[in-house]
C-alpha cells in the first residue's frame, strides 16, 4: 500500500543528487542527503515507541533539521504538529494537551518549561536547536539513512495545525494526506512551478503559507529553495538575484520598496512574486509595478484548506481583489443568516467546497459542525464578493463586522478610503461598544513616514464620500497596527484597546 504525500512530494526524490536547499554561509543540501536525515529521524521516533498516527509537537526554529522532521512524520504516518515560536509555554501547554501528542521537540533553550509540560501531558522531550544540534538529531544520528515507508491513505491525517485564537480557544484543524497533496498539485500547475526553479524562501514553516505551499510546491516539482531562516532586508536583496521566484506577506513587499536597492534591474530575472496571508494594499500593487514591471500575485488561503482562490498566472492580476477559486474548488457567497447563495456584487459570508477542505476540527465535534456543511462547505468566517468577472473580494472576517444602530459596516470600504487620505499609509476600522448604538466605529490610521496627516481634513473627506452612520466617530493615530507573525491586523488587540472610547 503507498504513502500518497510522502511517495509524491519526497520519496521520488530519495536517490537525487540534485540541490534541494541553498543555505545561509554558502551551504547547501541535496534531496537524498535531505532524504536520508528524514529517514534516521523517522527511525529515532519509532524507536521511542511512536505509533501511526501520534502527534508529534513542533517548536523549534525554521531548519533543515525541523523540515525534515516534518519529512519524518509523513514517511512514519505520524501526525505533524508545527507551533508557532512565538507560542509561551502557557500556549504551548494547551496545545500539547489537547492534541495528546506523544513526542514534543523544542529548543534547549526552552529546555525547562517544555519539561514541565511535557511531564504533566505525558509526552516525551527532545531538543533540536536551530543550527541543528539538539538531544534528537543526536539520538538519530545512531539509525539507518534508509526507512520502510508505513502505508497510508489520502484519507490519513498528516497535520493538525491550530487556528489563532483570536475568538476563543484556538481550534486544531485535522489535514489529510489529500488535502495537502492535492493543493500543491493545482497550485504547481496554476503557478507554473518546474524543477528550472528557484524559490527565495523567508517565511517561517509553523504555517500553512511556508509550510504546505511554499515547500511542498517545491518538492513537487524538484526545484530548489533558497532557505532562509526569516525575512532580513539586506539578505534578500542580496539572494533575490538567484531566485525565480518568492512568496511572502505583504510586508516583505513594503520592505522591499521602502529599500532603494530594490530595482528592476534587481528583479529582471524573476518570474513571479506571490503575496498571502494577509490583504495586500492596491497601493502596493502600484508601486511595486511602477519600479519593477511586475504585477504580485495575490491569493487567499487559510488554515483549514491550504490555497481556495488565486489571481490567474495569464491573464488580469486585480488589485484589491484574490482572483477566481482555483480548479477543483468551490467557492460561494451565502446570507450569513440563511445559508442560501446570493447574488453577485452582493456581500456575504464565504464558502468553499473541495479537496482542500480540512477533515474538521481536532476533538471539537460541534464546532466541526458549526463551520463545516454536511454537503462539504466550510464556512470560512471571511466575508467578501464575486464581482461580474468572477473576481473575488475580501472585505473582512464575519467577526469584524461592526453593527452600529441596526446598520450592518463593513470596515474594508472605509479602510479603502481612508488608505487613499494624504499621508496615510495604512488603517484599522474597529467597532467598540457604543451606549447608545450598540457599536460604533473608530478609525486607526498609520501615518506614511515623515508625515504627518491631517485628521480634521480626513473626517471631512469622510463626510463626503461615506453615509453618516458608516463615518468613523473618531480617528486615531498610531505608529504601528499590531500585526501577527504572519502579517495579519490584530483587530482583536485593537478592540480591547478602544474598548472604552465611547463609554
Amino acid at each position: 500500500m503507498p504513502n500518497p504525500l510522502f511517495d509524491t512530494l519526497f520519496g521520488q526524490h530519495s536517490t537525487s543528487d540534485a540541490e534541494f536547499l541553498q543555505l545561509p554561509g554558502g551551504r547547501s543540501l541535496s534531496y537524498k542527503a535531505f532524504l536520508d536525515r528524514a529517514a534516521q529521524y523517522a527511525g529515532a521516533m519509532t524507536s521511542m515507541g511512536l505509533v501511526v498516527g501520534d502527534r508529534v509537537a513542533v517548536q523549534t526554529a525554521k531548519s533543515p533539521e525541523t523540515l525534515a522532521v516534518y519529512a519524518a512524520c509523513v514517511q512514519a504516518g505520524l501526525v505533524f504538529l508545527p507551533l508557532n515560536t512565538a507560542y509561551t509555554p502557557a500556549e504551548v501547554a494547551y496545545f500539547v494537551e489537547n492534541s495528546g501528542a506523544r513526542l514534543v521537540l523544542g529548543d534547549e533553550s526552552r529546555r525547562d518549561a517544555l519539561a514541565t509540560i511535557a511531564d504533566r501531558c505525558n509526552a516525551k522531550l527532545e531538543t533540536l536547536n536551530a543550527d541543528g544540534a539538539g538531544s534528537f538529531p543526536s539520538l538519530a544520528v545512531s539509525f539507518p539513512a534508509s526507512f520502510e515507508t508505513v502505508p497510508r491513505s489520502e484519507g490519513d491525517l498528516a497535520a493538525l495545525l491550530y487556528t489563532s485564537g483570536t475568538t476563543g480557544r484556538s481550534k486544531g484543524a485535522m489535514l489529510s494526506q489529500g488535502n495537502l497533496l492535492s493543493n500543491a498539485q493545482v497550485l504547481r500547475q496554476e503557478w507554473r512551478f518546474t524543477s528550472q526553479d528557484i524559490l527565495l524562501h523567508a517565511l517561517p514553516i509553523f504555517h500553512t503559507h511556508g509550510l504546505f505551499v511554499a515547500t511542498n510546491i517545491t518538492l513537487l516539482c524538484g526545484g530548489q529553495m533558497i532557505f532562509l531562516p526569516k525575512f532580513d532586508l539586506d539578505e534578500v536583496i542580496t539572494e533575490l538575484p538567484r531566485a525565480t521566484a518568492m512568496m511572502g506577506v505583504p510586508t516583505f513587499y513594503t520592505r522591499l520598496l521602502g529599500d532603494k536597492r530594490f530595482t528592476k534591474e534587481l528583479s529582471a530575472h524573476m518570474r513571479l512574486f506571490v503575496s498571502g496571508s494577509a490583504p495586500l494594499l492596491a497601493d502596493t500593487h502600484i508601486q511595486f509595478e511602477e519600479r519593477t514591471g511586475h504585477r504580485i500575485l495575490e491569493r487567499y488561503g487559510m488554515t483549514e484548506t491550504n490555497m481556495n482562490t488565486s489571481n490567474p498566472y495569464e491573464g488580469e492580476r486585480r488589485a484589491g481583489t484574490v482572483g477566481f477559486p482555483l480548479p477543483g474548488i468551490e467557492v460561494k457567497i451565502t446570507d450569513p443568516k440563511t445559508g442560501q447563495t446570493i447574488p453577485n456584487g452582493d456581500i456575504g459570508q464565504i464558502e468553499v467546497h473541495g479537496p482542500n477542505v480540512f477533515q474538521g476540527y481536532w476533538q471539537m465535534p460541534d464546532k466541526t459542525a458549526e463551520e463545516l456543511r454536511t454537503d462539504g462547505f466550510f464556512i470560512t468566517g471571511d466575508l467578501g464578493m464575486v464581482d461580474e468577472d468572477g473576481y473575488v473580494t475580501i472585505v473582512g472576517r464575519n467577526k469584524d463586522l461592526i453593527i452600529s444602530g441596526g446598520y450592518n459596516i463593513y470596515p474594508k470600504e472605509i479602510e479603502l478610503i481612508l488608505d487613499e487620505q494624504d499621508g496615510v499609509l495604512e488603517s484599522a476600522v474597529i467597532g467598540v461598544p457604543h451606549p447608545d448604538f450598540g457599536e460604533s466605529v473608530l478609525a486607526v490610521i498609520v501615518a506614511k513616514p515623515d508625515q504627518e496627516p491631517d485628521l480634521d481634513a480626513i473626517a471631512a473627506n469622510m463626510t463626503a464620500s461615506l453615509a453618516r452612520f458608516k463615518q468613523p466617530q473618531q480617528l486615531v493615530l498610531l505608529p504601528e497596527l499590531p500585526r501577527n507573525t504572519m502579517g495579519k491586523v490584530q483587530k482583536k488587540a485593537l478592540r480591547e484597546q478602544f474598548a472604552g472610547t465611547f463609554a
